[in-house]
């Protein structure tokens, strides 16, 4: 009988954050396959988790996998991590997933810490409906990923690293506007920061600061639907509802 894919969230920054679920998990699989494995050691020191550990990332993906399957459907349990939240948010754990799926191996996902959520509600942008891009492409394509979410009409979420957010925020105003974003670095860690504001703002802000650790971005949705609907209304052409 083939053994079980546990993909299994991780905290964020804060360790406590952790459920007694994952520790569970971490605790009874046959291997752990990890987005970094330094990284790992770090998160299963502190919980005394003795349990081997590989690496399954963006660039062995294609090599690593067929080890992972066959070690799958020899009977072994292996639980998937990244470096922080969820599997297969911004990482190559859907190549795995995937692949586990075509060949009948059961795939458990473990609900937990993700950094998109906790941005999303702390900006103060509407939360009812939103898109998650991802990060941004860091060169090729990175025009015309903007153009194209320039009319998105709901709030927008985007990761990015610390070193790209001031070009990202330039994008954003050169090709969607001086819209209303919120920007939120650390989560869940000590020195949790969420700016808010309009983009020139922001700007204005970070020429004087060094950002740190992985960011997250919410962008306000395109408004000139609604602009343009009030407009015809206010014009006589539209029926107040």
């Amino acid at each position: 009988m083939a053994g079980k894919l546990y993909l299994v969230a991780t905290p964020i920054g804060n360790l406590q954050d952790i459920t007694l679920r994952a520790l569970e998990t971490l605790r009874s699989v046959e291997l752990i396959a990890a987005e970094d494995t330094r990284r790992a050691a770090i998160l299963l020191r502190h919980f005394a988790i003795h349990k081997p550990t590989v690496s399954y990332h963006n660039f062995n993906e294609r090599e690593a996998t067929p080890r992972l399957l066959a070690r799958l459907l020899a009977g072994e349990n292996v639980a998937l991590i990244t470096d922080a939240g969820s599997p297969g948010i911004s990482d190559p754990a859907f190549y795995l997933v995937r692949a586990a799926l075509a060949h009948q191996i059961h795939v458990e996902a473990l609900p937990g810490p993700t950094a998109l959520i906790p941005a999303l509600v702390l900006s103060g942008l509407p939360c009812h409906r939103f898109v998650f891009e991802g990060f941004p492409p860091a060169k090729k394509g990175r025009q015309s990923f903007f153009q194209a979410l320039a009319a998105e009409p709901r709030t927008i979420v985007l990761y990015e690293a610390p070193h790209r957010v001031a070009a990202t925020l330039e994008s954003i105003r050169t090709l969607w506007g001086d819209r209303r974003l919120a920007l939120a670095r650390e989560l869940t860690k000590l020195h949790e920061e969420v700016w808010r504001g309009r983009v020139a703002e922001l700007l204005e802000t970070l020429s004087h600061r060094t950002l740190k650790g992985e960011c997250v971005l919410v962008v306000e949705g395109c408004q000139e639907e609604k602009h343009s609907h009030r407009q015809e209304r206010d014009n006589g052409n539209v029926a107040p509802a």
